[in-house]
């Protein structure tokens, strides 16, 4: 595969994460490391669980809510 091509695609993959949110649990892992190493990581699914609760959860509660 030529360079172009495969700079093409490494893009796309790079904007097709960030755009469907796949590349949030990567970033706050890192965030977290960076900033206290000792501290526990949640597991994918934990980490998806509470941005949905975020998302959707009570706008009372500090959650945007859904609309």
């Amino acid at each position: 595969m030529t360079v172009a091509p495969r700079r093409a695609l490494t893009w796309l993959r790079w904007y097709v994460t960030e755009v469907t949110g796949e590349s949030a649990y990567d970033r706050h892992v890192a965030r977290l490391r960076r900033d206290d190493p000792a501290a526990p990581v949640p597991t994918r699914r934990a980490f998806e669980r509470m941005r949905v609760e975020r998302r959707y959860g009570d706008p009372r509660g500090g959650g945007h809510g859904c609309c």
